[in-house]
């Protein structure tokens, strides 16, 4: 079995910084591209940001500038720094990971983190 397990998430003031953290355990043969998620209530589940296994990154218009997505490849682990926070960006946080659990599988499969809430007050 695949785990994915977020932290992180907390209650900040708009214009502040929260880092989260998504470590993937388990049977795990490979990770592909890894990225992060978010749901506001009322809204559909967006993307926010994602990285190959080679680093490269793509992210939202809305958050260009202000987060950051980053991945440690030795920990299974991905990052979002998010800068400049906003009470817009309100939301619960999901990570994603696209794994090969064993060299049996000839590609990759989607796991999901349960969620971390992130709260921006203004």
């Amino acid at each position: 079995q695949v785990h994915l397990v977020e932290s992180g998430g907390g209650l900040v003031q708009a214009g502040g910084s929260l880092t989260l953290s998504c470590a993937a355990s388990g049977s795990i043969f490979s990770i592909n591209a890894m990225g992060w998620y978010r749901q506001a209530p009322g809204k559909q589940r967006e993307v926010v940001a994602d990285i190959t296994s080679g680093g490269g990154t793509n992210y939202a218009d809305f958050v260009k500038g202000r987060f950051t997505i980053s991945r440690d490849n030795a920990k299974n682990t991905v990052y979002l720094q998010m800068n400049s926070l906003k009470p817009e960006d309100t939301a619960v946080y999901y990570c994603n990971a696209n794994i090969r659990p064993t060299f049996l599988q000839r590609s990759g499969r989607d796991y999901w983190g349960q969620g971390t809430q992130v709260t921006v007050s203004s």
